[in-house]
């Protein structure tokens, strides 16, 4: 079977939980947060949850430690060089599989886009707990190149994958 056939096959609904982390944004600021939001319902995807974390290990731990039942986290944010920016170190850790194909091909295309600055993202995507985990940087140019181009493609599919076991 193929990955066409597995991605007819991928028709089960599918729920999200949004996570921004920033120690500025509000839910009113959070332009990232609500670009996904948006994109998640134009392509008929659930949005159970939606929560802004500070640039924190433990805030973020804690957000992906919930209690109702997502397929999917999105979190934004995080993700570059400077000394706050803990995304990455916070949730690698938790990934029972990391899929490095998501950072690879969202460097390329963002090289595409930005040139050399593509390198200093460290985009990261991987499964825990039976959910998928996408860190993103917190751009708005950032955040629809993944959900467009990586995410919302394969979204149903990678969830098939994890429920099929």
């Amino acid at each position: 079977m193929g990955v066409y056939d597995h991605k007819k096959q991928a028709t089960l609904p599918v729920r999200c939980k949004i996570v921004t982390v920033s120690d500025t944004r509000t839910y009113e600021t959070d332009k990232s947060g609500q670009i996904i939001h948006e994109q998640l319902q134009q392509a008929d995807i659930i949005v159970a949850a939606y929560e802004i974390v500070k640039d924190d290990v433990f805030a973020i731990r804690q957000a992906v430690q919930i209690t109702e039942q997502v397929d999917v986290i999105l979190i934004n944010g995080g993700t570059g060089f400077t000394k706050r920016d803990v995304t990455i170190e916070a949730i690698q850790p938790l990934l029972e599989k990391e899929m490095v194909g998501f950072g690879e091909l969202f460097r390329f295309l963002s090289y595409e886009q930005i040139g050399s600055a593509a390198m200093l993202s460290r985009a990261l995507a991987g499964s825990m707990n039976n959910m998928m985990v996408f860190c993103m940087p917190g751009s708005t140019n950032a955040v629809r190149l993944a959900m467009e181009k990586l995410i919302l493609p394969e979204i149903r599919h990678l969830v098939w994958e994890l429920c099929r076991q």
